[in-house]
């Protein structure tokens, strides 16, 4: 029973988000929420960046769909969860596409982002517990900790998919990616009702990428932000798989981190635009789009292997580091050349 609910949840989401892009790239254009060519942005014409629409839209349609057919659970608080997922994931697309329409400043746009995952933390979505990297046992964290904590993860994920949206297809292509190590890991432990979230996902993000991939004739836009809370908030409900998530998605992690630290000691908000990401700066190198968008999806799904490997957390730490350390020192290493040119 549970294939056929998989393939069809997968399934819905994927025709659905082909359809709602469709309607997006035009409502987009003739509401004034477009990208036009110019200053930091290298397309070519007019282009609707309202892709919060069919993401948004084909999941949750997707992820009722999926709860209908009445899979067996493993958490009593399920259906709380999957209520939290969906409005918390309201509230990113809300504030997507404000942030499309009137490019909110970054105060007001945080302020929507914790109020998202607020609404997550308050349906039992949150970070409760998790295994020391070095004896292995198991920490229960007090609530204050575990709200605080949460609410980090929450917003560095919408930030961090947010900063990665420079590059046709890369923010969508690296999200996939995401969604199905979640959902390979959701299967293998057994988690089949939840597993449709991550399969309801990957059928949107495929649907979404029929129109996003170079040439984009659709952008991603404010719909980064609802791609980050989602992601964020399967990873929780797939039993907290932190590790998981950040090895796959290590890559822009560590370079979305490295950009905060270097504005931060030049004396610039963190939130200050510039070309200063990996992707963007292969792109000014003369990296093709597809191509920088094959070399993210290699190194994620290298990352996202060594996580589901049966290995003790120790070894999943010192990989994250090792990522961590390797984009740092390309980062500090490509400043240079630039400045040398």
């Amino acid at each position: 029973m549970w294939i056929p609910a998989l393939l069809l949840t997968a399934l819905g989401a994927f025709l659905a988000s082909a359809l709602l892009s469709w309607v997006a790239m035009r409502v987009g254009i003739r509401l004034g929420i477009a990208d036009v060519p110019g200053g930091r942005r290298k397309h070519a014409r007019v282009t609707s960046r309202l892709g919060a629409l069919p993401l948004f839209g084909a999941f949750t349609a997707a992820a009722l769909l999926g709860h209908m057919f009445g899979l067996p659970t493993q958490d009593p608080n399920e259906r709380l969860r999957l209520l939290g997922l969906l409005a918390g994931g309201a509230i990113a697309f809300v504030l997507g596409v404000i942030d499309d329409r009137f490019e909110l400043r970054f105060g007001p746009q945080l302020f929507g982002q914790a109020l998202a995952a607020g609404v997550a933390i308050t349906a039992l979505i949150f970070i409760e517990r998790f295994r020391n990297p070095f004896t292995n046992a198991e920490i229960v964290l007090p609530f204050v900790v575990t709200a605080v904590l949460t609410l980090f993860w929450f917003l560095g994920m919408m930030n961090t998919i947010n900063f990665l949206d420079g590059v046709d297809g890369l923010a969508a292509s690296v999200s996939l990616v995401a969604a199905l190590f979640t959902l390979i890991h959701m299967l293998r432990e057994g988690q089949l009702s939840v597993a449709l979230l991550p399969a309801a996902l990957a059928g949107a993000l495929l649907g979404f990428l029929l129109f996003n991939f170079q040439p984009a004739r659709l952008f991603l836009g404010g719909g980064s932000l609802f791609l980050g809370f989602a992601l964020a908030g399967i990873g929780i409900i797939a039993g907290a798989k932190i590790a998981l998530l950040l090895l796959v998605v290590g890559l822009p992690i560590a370079d979305v981190a490295w950009q905060i630290f270097d504005r931060a000691r030049r004396g610039r908000s963190p939130a200050h635009a510039d070309r200063g990401h990996l992707h963007l700066r292969l792109i000014d190198m003369g990296w093709s789009p597809r191509r920088i968008c094959i070399a993210y999806l290699l190194v994620c799904t290298l990352f996202g292997g060594a996580a589901l490997l049966s290995q003790p957390p120790l070894f999943k730490l010192l990989t994250l580091g090792t990522l961590f350390v390797s984009v740092v020192a390309l980062l500090i290493g490509l400043s240079g050349r630039k400045s040398g040119a």
